[in-house]
């Protein structure tokens, strides 16, 4: 079956490289036994990925099953998973057959697979190596030929350093490695899935389809999208059920979009372990921190220049004109003072104004809840923050943070 054939089957938008790469390995390993690894973001379609691999195989005609490792309490996954004998733990009150025994000759998806304690782990990986497993309570080993294939959206190599997973399991999963690309990474399929979402709704609730000014598409394609396709899919849901005109603006978008001043700005103020952004309150407690930082360090640069020049009786700053060109209105020429900006800053350290009161116990209390956060760790915590280690521990005794 070719790619073509596969979108129109199993119902994927999109003409993104990444995203064909990904289904052509997934086609081209369909009729193998090879364990499968998927990752990628939340909510990026990684589990349409191992109805790909069934039904192309030819396993396609017995079962197959999805677990969600993440949704089932760490007290009864092994049951779940492996089954149990009568008796085995309280509530036992008969043998239960495991997914690995009801999905025999089929495939089974593991899906959060990260999310597995490290007991169960080991007896995966007991199972992927030759087949055989024990039911909780039970002492007589059993065999199975499943296929399997697993996804995370955890970056695993990094869950291993942290002790949170083998890597035994994970280079036994990682036979065959599939990578489903974000939203924000084929930016071409953005739209095509828009108007896909709006029809589909608009035909389920016998209303008029939406459609988008240029502006709003150019906006729909400039976010960030967090929550992948699945947002997307959201969003389009939304607006067309709330809005009244059927043409959508991109003033009207930009009000679905959560979070919208965050896509705009440097990656230092995204969370890089968990690819969500900021919430604007921190977001803005950050920017003023590093104007604050700038100020103090362009004070004593204009201090230091101001002392060269009484030495030597000349002045060595030359104020050169900027130009800033507000939206819509006439370009403006600012002449930098330096002196006046200096001493302006200065007055109000020396009176402690409100904003730069409020402004130090913002930056104390942020300070202390990423140290919160992250157990006292310093080196986490001036992460987080943006700040290298050696400026937190001046902040901390600085401010006297216990």
């Amino acid at each position: 079956m070719d790619i073509q054939s596969i979108k129109r089957t199993f119902g994927i938008i999109g003409n993104d490289p990444q995203l064909n790469h990904a289904i052509e390995i997934a086609a081209q390993v369909a009729n193998t036994d090879l364990t499968v690894l998927i990752t990628g973001e939340s909510g990026t379609g990684k589990d349409v990925f191992p109805k790909i691999i069934h039904q192309n195989s030819a396993r396609k005609h017995g079962q197959y099953f999805a677990v969600n490792c993440g949704a089932i309490p760490e007290g009864t996954i092994d049951s779940e998973l492996f089954g149990h004998e009568k008796g085995s733990f309280t509530g036992a009150i008969a043998e239960r057959k495991g997914y690995f025994e009801i999905a025999n000759e089929g495939t089974l998806f593991l899906d959060e697979v990260a999310e597995l304690p490290l007991s169960t782990q080991a007896r995966l990986l007991r199972v992927l190596e030759n087949g055989e497993y024990i039911r909780v309570g039970g002492s007589k080993v059993m065999k199975t030929n499943v296929r399997v294939v697993a996804a995370t959206n955890v970056d695993l190599p990094m869950a291993i350093q942290k002790g949170k997973f083998r890597e035994d399991l994970y280079y036994r999963l990682n036979t065959i490695p599939i990578h489903i690309p974000a939203l924000r990474e084929r930016k071409g399929d953005i739209y095509l899935l828009f108007r896909k979402f709006a029809s589909d709704f608009a035909e389920r609730s016998h209303m008029p389809v939406i459609t988008l000014t240029p502006e709003a598409v150019k906006v729909l394609e400039e976010y960030r999208w967090d929550g992948n396709v699945r947002q997307l899919k959201n969003v389009t849901e939304q607006i067309s059920i709330i809005e009244q005109q059927r043409t959508i603006t991109d003033i009207v978008l930009e009000r679905y979009l959560p979070n919208k001043i965050a896509t705009s700005l440097p990656v230092l103020f995204q969370r890089e372990e968990t690819g969500e952004g900021v919430s604007e309150r921190d977001l803005l407690y950050k920017v003023l921190f590093e104007m604050k930082h700038d100020i103090a360090e362009l004070r004593n640069t204009v201090n230091e220049l101001k002392g060269h020049q009484g030495a030597v009786g000349t002045s060595y700053i030359e104020a050169t004109p900027v130009t800033i060109e507000p939206a819509q209105s006439d370009p403006v020429t600012i002449e930098p003072e330096y002196s006046e900006i200096i001493a302006a800053e200065e007055i109000a350290h020396e009176r402690h104004e409100p904003e730069t009161l409020s402004l130090e116990q913002n930056e104390i209390e942020m300070i202390k809840r990423a140290l919160e956060k992250h157990n006292g760790k310093r080196k986490d915590a001036a992460k987080e923050l943006g700040i290298s280690e050696r400026t937190l521990y001046r902040k901390i005794n600085e401010f006297g943070i216990k």
